[in-house]
């Protein structure tokens, strides 16, 4: 298992999340408005899901982050 830095990771997997999340909910808008009416419920759950799909790829390893290198010798 990768050693990490849980509370790093947790910022940057976090701001990356909100990030997506703004970009869904105006392109949701945008979207909806021009097919004439903005279903809210619809935009909020878009949005929301794409935060979780964010947190949950954020997983597999954020760029953003450097890798950590594991321990090469069992004694330390």
């Amino acid at each position: 298992m990768k050693n990490r830095d849980w509370k790093e990771w947790a910022k940057r997997a976090g701001m990356r999340a909100v990030k997506t999340v703004a970009q869904t909910f105006i392109a949701t808008i945008g979207s909806a408005a021009v097919l004439g009416a903005v279903n809210w419920p619809m935009v909020l759950s878009a949005s929301a899901l794409a935060g979780i799909l964010s947190l949950a790829t954020s997983v597999a390893g954020l760029p953003e982050l450097p890798e950590t290198k594991a321990q090469e010798t069992e004694g330390e």
